[in-house]
């Protein structure tokens, strides 16, 4: 619980990070334009923080392509080449796939320009990098949190730098840190509520589009990770094609509802899925929910930064299931916080 309420301190020091390191930030646009294509990497959480990312920079009119650096390492590294502009996503930046995926493209001659984001300098993709970008999201033990958020921020920095902007981050980032806080007020209380809405229902499906997928697949893991609860992250337009037949009494959703082009496809869904009996969960910046469904107002935050302030009612939700499970919330029995062997 402390990790999770020291958030909006880590959001503060990641736009601190950014406005300290804004000439490395923007020498990615000078190494962005020498190059035909940018690629998004990382493994976990790191990598669903490279959703807003990818997103925002389609928008802009740049095409980011996201591998996940197993995928990238095993079967898709030959498609690399000094043409590309690797960014490369390690919140430890010790993730096994990740720092073997760099070592592998040192090795060759014609290799991508490679940048790194990373909580802290001294790790070892850091060092491989080209050029590295420091989140200063903190000391965390828990499942990511901190990390998560400030990675948010800097990602959203480097969006910028990449689409041809000047990489600012102050406004939005206080903005974030400043919800965040908010949902934070009493976070007991509202963990408790959160666990009640659930009650015990067995599956839970978490549902996202554009930026807020990292907000889906960070919550379904973060349940997974913190209270064993077997949670699912799609798409939300995904979910009609197929598992749309979950929908009922046992079922419970949470629709992340946070993009404007999409909203009133988000809400209608959301409004299918109460009257089939499930229970249903809608996180938006407004709280708007259909009729018998439950709203969370997360306030409005800039682009690429609103899915680490939209998580944390996922997130309470954890660490509520895994007090009631029996579990100590952010803590490991089998895997382990940096994964360092595949």
């Amino acid at each position: 619980m402390a990790e999770i309420a020291g958030q909006p301190a880590a959001i503060r020091r990641a736009a601190a990070a950014v406005a300290e390191q804004a000439d490395r930030i923007s020498a990615l646009r000078a190494e962005a334009g020498r190059r035909s294509r940018v690629v998004l990497t990382g493994m976990g959480s790191s990598y669903d923080a490279c959703y807003p990312a990818a997103t925002r920079l389609a928008a802009a009119g740049v095409l980011a392509t996201m591998v996940d650096a197993a995928e990238l390492l095993h079967f898709r590294l030959d498609a690399l080449d000094s043409g590309t502009l690797l960014v490369c996503v390690s919140q430890s930046g010790e993730s096994v796939e990740t720092v073997r995926v760099v070592r592998a493209l040192m090795e060759r001659g014609d290799r991508p320009w490679i940048a790194s984001v990373t909580n802290g300098t001294t790790s070892s993709l850091a060092g491989l990098a080209d050029a590295n970008l420091d989140t200063r999201g903190g000391e965390e033990h828990g499942p990511s949190t901190m990390t998560f958020a400030a990675t948010l921020v800097m990602m959203a920095a480097v969006t910028r730098a990449l689409a041809g902007h000047e990489p600012a981050a102050g406004a939005d980032a206080e903005a974030a840190a400043v919800c965040a806080e908010r949902l934070l007020a009493d976070p007991e209380r509202d963990a408790q509520v959160l666990a009640e809405w659930l009650g015990e229902r067995p599956v839970l499906a978490l549902l996202g589009r554009g930026e807020s997928r990292a907000a889906a697949e960070m919550g379904a893991l973060t349940l997974k990770e913190a209270a064993r609860f077997p949670a699912e992250s799609l798409q939300t337009a995904q979910f009609r094609h197929g598992p749309l037949e979950l929908a009922g009494p046992e079922l419970a959703a949470a629709v992340f509802a946070s993009e404007r082009r999409t909203r009133d496809l988000d809400l209608g869904l959301a409004a299918e899925l109460v009257g089939a009996g499930a229970a249903v969960l809608v996180i938006s910046p407004d709280g708007a929910a259909p009729a018998g469904a439950t709203g969370i107002a997360t306030g409005e935050v800039g682009d690429g930064i609103s899915p680490a302030v939209s998580i944390v009612p996922v997130q309470l939700l954890s660490w509520a299931l895994a007090r009631s499970r029996g579990f100590q919330p952010g803590t490991y029995t089998i895997a382990s916080k940096v994964t360092t062997h595949e």
